[in-house]
């Protein structure tokens, strides 16, 4: 990565527990056509007051108050919104923390504590059924209600966040070490920006480890998933014509969306070289180039978190520790913009939050 040693700028995000002292964590992003372009996108987003996620905002950590009896609820409740609206889609599903994760024992190998894919896959077929993708919605997302409308994007928002949790939950028993907790800063109606042939040289399968710490740009969701989800939710003997989701889509957009990574760096694990031998083995077998850039594979890093500078330490325990306690972001400031975000997830009316700033841009 070129200029990787120039910064454009340094964020702050301030995050707290609202009981204990805050952290900042300090930010320094790099200086490339791609993360030029994001951090222009992001100012916008900040300096204009666009609504941070925060229901969809820290994944995969396995002590969070949104634990799999509390998605699987809320999955239900948007569930039973779908069904109730006056829309002709009818969904004959019930999520529990039972029926969402294999039984067994755990260990390599073994079945215990897996995500159930085949359960997790159906719910991502409805969203794509009731949303359709950015360039082309659904007939059912266009006559949906604002109201439904939100319920919709939560099948998928809660759909992958069930997945991280599990995920996570397993590790914890499993392989403490491997973890993989993540902070996705996502804002609502975030404008995107077009990606062009030099910033797609910023993809690529070597892309795919992050570093601990790393900040990348966010994965456009609203086209559906991208190759290495297919690859791990569908299996590594899958084959395009049947797959249970049916929008596996390359990345064309992305905007100022980003999400930081805090599990553990994977770069030079014999599990990680065999996994990612799998996937290019996998692309292969299903007509694609794994060294295509317009495959957008990987995760391009735009910036990286100080770890000394935040934490005085690099180590992966003392962060989660410190980090765990302060799942809440406060404010995030740049150069050129700030925002204080004074709201939580848990506010009785953050569903109404929410669906009034979809109408707001």
């Amino acid at each position: 990565m070129s200029g990787i040693n120039q910064y454009l700028d340094r964020l702050t995000i301030t995050l707290t527990d609202r009981a204990e002292s805050d952290i900042r964590l300090q930010v320094d992003v790099y200086d490339n056509s791609l993360s030029r372009k994001w951090l222009d996108s992001l100012n916008h987003l900040i300096a204009h007051g666009y609504h941070l996620e925060k229901n969809y905002c820290f994944l995969g950590w396995d002590r969070s108050a949104r634990n799999l009896e509390y998605l699987c609820e809320q999955i239900n409740q948007s569930i039973f919104q779908i069904n109730a609206s006056a829309l002709d889609y009818t969904i004959k599903d019930y999520f529990t923390p039972a029926n969402t994760v294999q039984k067994g024992e755990v260990g390599d190998g073994l079945p215990g504590m897996r995500i159930a894919h085949e359960k997790f896959n159906n719910l991502h077929r409805y969203f794509e059924d009731l949303q359709g993708t950015s360039a082309n919605p659904s007939p059912y997302y266009l006559q949906a209600s604002e109201q439904t409308r939100w319920h919709i994007r939560q099948l998928n928002l809660l759909c992958h966040e069930a997945e991280c949790f599990i995920l996570s939950a397993r590790k914890a028993v499993q392989a403490p070490d491997w973890r993989r907790p993540s902070q996705l800063m996502c804002w609502l109606n975030a404008p995107r920006f077009k990606l062009d042939d030099e910033d797609l040289q910023h993809f690529g399968l070597d892309k795919l480890a992050k570093p601990f710490g790393g900040v990348s740009i966010g994965v456009n969701k609203a086209v559906g998933k991208h190759h290495w989800e297919v690859f791990h939710d569908e299996g590594r003997d899958s084959r395009l014509d049947e797959l249970t989701t049916t929008s596996l889509s390359s990345q064309t957009e992305a905007s100022g969306d980003f999400d930081i990574e805090w599990g553990r760096t994977t770069t030079g694990h014999d599990f990680w070289t065999e996994q990612v031998n799998d996937f290019s083995n996998w692309l292969v077998n299903n007509g694609f180039d794994p060294h295509d850039p317009s495959l957008t594979l990987g995760y391009p890093q735009v910036a990286q978190v100080n770890l000394l500078e935040t934490f005085s330490c690099a180590d992966p325990d003392t962060v989660w520790n410190i980090l765990s306690q302060h799942l809440d972001v406060k404010s995030i400031a740049t150069s050129d913009a700030s925002c204080e975000y004074d709201y939580h997830w848990k506010d009785v009316d953050y569903a109404e939050q929410q669906i009034t700033a979809l109408q707001k841009f």
